[in-house]
């Protein structure tokens, strides 16, 4: 085997609920010859008791090395020790000046019975006893036996977890009465990449995991409805909707159900579950069934309802700008504590206006492309995951709700001009959970994150930009991309040297400020004299506006792009303008300057700007 080779080892094909069969391969190969990513085959066991809201499981996960490197130790996530008082997300949100109000100190006030924890024992390796260590939210696992590339190793365990009060995306009785929201609830293993491992601890921020595939068994009481990740292989057994010659729903009735759930070449599972579930079904685009889970209240029945068909609108939406949808289920559950994605549905709270409601799905069904098909390290390179999210999902709104903007994304582009001239910004390549304020957090990761993509748009044309978009899903689905992986697509797509857009915009805090200085008359040539005034070049697209309303457009390309962006043809393109030179000289010619009524630099708004007020010249009366 060829140790820097991806070997995903197999084709997992399995039947979906109804009798439909799906197949996701789990043999990838790389976009280049050097790329490879691990693999990880999970199977657990898992009894809940819904009275103490405490569970224990075990777990056999087969992990394979497809790493160039020998690994004589690995690591797990355990995400539920975060919520205990005294622990770094507890701590990390008292301290800083902009805590998340979902957090604030409620960690601190947890009692005993309402913590969240999760513990291991009993691990073996090949049947060799291990001695992991636990240390907070992270678990380390020296190996009995280094595991060496291209090989796999069995890694067993049992373990049990108490499910805390509900207040950062997972935990139980959320605010609208959702009694399991299971997310981030397993030892899940860590990631090992061309990084090496990525085990920071969790504070609340995002996460990155191995591609694999899951079957789980969850048992819990026959009265509740469970949704999630992955396919239900005995829904006959268990009614509640998924069967309608099941049983129904078992209201009332004592005893316990087990749910049999697979799911091929996900890098999550996750689940949501309650008594009081109503249970609806969609029959999606591209034969992909819409499930949806929501609290029987009256008060919210009608959005939901309303919800089903926009959802399968946001299925065709995305499938045509990005990419199909490579699976055959997706669910919509109400839980957590306001949106997250996971691994073929979301969390939402579904107490809201019928827009927010639309909203909030829009922007997590779009992760299911934007982080998980196109599985960016999320706590590295939010930006791509939340920014690129946010930019399809206001495309989808503008256009479901037929309101015509001239730019989808202006709002992502007000937030990032507040963020840009508050003092505040830190550069993108900030590690999430890292940031000094939320707030800059927020703003980087989901504004200026949206405005990268959009201004794509303006650097290499919409049409090039989208086509990338496209190059982009189909080059690196089922993959980890990194910034430089899109920025090469983008490269390739549209012919220009891009170093500088990811350079200037991801990974320091320069701002975009363009000015007009002055229009002169010289031996008859109109020029118009501009300066650069903030510290990021871009290509400035110019428009003149005659007396009579004409308008002539001019493009200046940057010399650093080595290529132009395709153009109309009455537009003029001029020379270059470099980065290294403050000031430029456009010579408008055939132009009498007593025929100008303004001159305007980006007439569409287009480029983040942080100071439009001088990007017009007008003439004073």
């Amino acid at each position: 085997m060829n140790k820097i080779a991806i070997l995903l080892i197999t084709a997992i094909i399995l039947t979906a609920c109804g009798g439909a069969k799906e197949v996701v391969s789990n043999t990838q190969t790389g976009p280049t010859s050097t790329y490879w990513q691990q693999a990880v085959n999970y199977s657990m066991n898992v009894d809940m008791d819904v009275n103490r809201y405490q569970y224990t499981g075990d777990q056999t996960l087969v992990y394979t090395n497809n790493s160039p490197e020998t690994l004589d130790r690995v690591y797990y996530h355990l995400f539920f020790n975060a919520f205990q008082p005294g622990s770094k997300m507890d701590v990390r949100s008292r301290t800083i000046s902009d805590p998340d109000p979902r957090v604030g100190s409620r960690i601190a006030a947890l009692e005993p019975n309402e913590i969240g924890y999760l513990h291991v024992s009993d691990m073996t390796q090949d049947g060799a006893t291990l001695n992991p260590m636990e240390e907070g939210t992270i678990l380390v696992v020296p190996l009995a036996k280094p595991l060496a590339p291209g090989a796999s190793t069995t890694l067993k365990m049992n373990f049990k977890g108490q499910v805390p009060q509900q207040i950062r995306r997972s935990g139980r009785n959320n605010k609208e009465g959702v009694a399991l929201s299971m997310t981030q609830w397993f030892p899940k293993m860590a990631e090992f990449d061309k990084t090496g491992w990525n085990t920071s601890p969790y504070i609340g921020r995002e996460f990155h995991g191995v591609w694999g595939d899951y079957d789980v068994k969850l048992t819990l009481d026959k009265e509740y409805t469970v949704g999630g990740t992955g396919y239900l292989q005995n829904p006959k057994d268990i009614g509640h909707g998924y069967d309608k010659a099941g049983s129904g729903p078992a209201k009332g009735k004592k005893g316990k159900l087990t749910w049999h759930f697979k799911a091929p070449m996900v890098h999550d599972f996750a689940w949501g579950a309650d008594p009081d579930f109503i249970h609806d079904t969609y029959d999606g685009a591209n034969g992909v069934k819409l499930h949806f889970f929501y609290k029987d209240n009256p008060a919210i029945r009608e959005n939901w309802k309303k919800l089903q068909p926009l959802t399968n609108d946001m299925l065709v939406f995305f499938n045509e700008r990005i990419g199909d949808y490579p699976y055959k289920q997706y669910s919509v559950i109400q839980g957590g504590d306001g949106g997250m994605e996971y691994a073929m549905c979301t969390l939402i709270t579904g107490e809201r206006q019928f827009g927010s409601l639309v909203g909030v799905t829009a922007h997590e069904f779009a992760h299911s492309w934007f982080n998980h098909v196109l599985a960016t390290d999320e706590s590295k390179h939010e930006w791509m995951d939340e920014g690129f999210t946010t930019y399809i999902s206001n495309l989808f709104m503008d256009d479901a709700f037929k309101q015509n903007s001239d730019n989808p994304n202006a709002g992502s582009y007000r937030g990032y001009i507040n963020l840009a001239t508050s003092g505040k910004e830190e550069p993108q390549t900030t590690h999430a959970d890292h940031y000094e304020y939320n707030r800059a957090y927020g703003t980087s990761a989901y504004s200026k994150g949206s405005v990268f993509m959009a201004q794509l748009g303006y650097i290499v044309g919409e049409d090039v930009r989208d086509q990338i978009i496209k190059e982009y899903y189909n080059t690196w689905k089922f993959k980890h991309p990194d910034p430089n992986d899109f920025k090469r697509v983008a490269e390739r797509v549209s012919g220009m040297d891009l170093e500088w857009y990811l350079r200037d915009w991801t990974m320091t805090t320069k701002t975009i400020d363009y000015a007009i200085e002055n229009l002169s008359s010289l031996d008859g040539a109109v020029m118009v004299s501009l300066s650069r005034k903030g510290t990021m070049a871009m290509p400035l697209d110019i428009e003149v506006t005659m007396n009579d309303g004409s308008t002539r457009m001019y493009y200046i390309p940057l010399e650093e792009m080595r290529g132009n962006k395709d153009v109309p043809r009455n537009w003029t393109t001029v020379n270059d303008w470099t980065w290294a030179i403050p000031n430029y000289e456009l010579e408008l010619e055939g132009v009498n300057m007593r025929n100008i009524r303004n001159v305007t630099i980006d007439p569409r708004g287009y480029m983040a700007d942080v100071d439009p007020k001088n990007n017009n010249w007008q003439l004073q009366e």
